[in-house]
């Protein structure tokens, strides 16, 4: 799996964990707080489309995991 496999992943996976934390007809639902978290990647997604550099896609590749096109 590449860098930019897991960083998908990753952010697909809060971004769902976090509408299910913050949604209030959610059986998860802890605090519309969450729904904070879920800008937050979003952000994170739409500056690394623009930049084409991304924190987390860096910090995997020192730990390893093969860069991806």
């Amino acid at each position: 799996m590449t860098s930019w496999q897991v960083v998908r992943i990753v952010a697909g996976s809060f971004i769902l964990l976090s509408l299910a934390l913050g949604i209030p007809g959610s059986p998860l639902f802890v605090s519309q707080w969450w729904l904070a978290f879920t800008a937050f990647v979003g952000v994170n997604l739409l500056q690394s489309g623009l930049t084409k550099w991304c924190l987390m896609e860096s910090l995997l590749r020192k730990m390893g995991i093969q860069p991806g096109c």
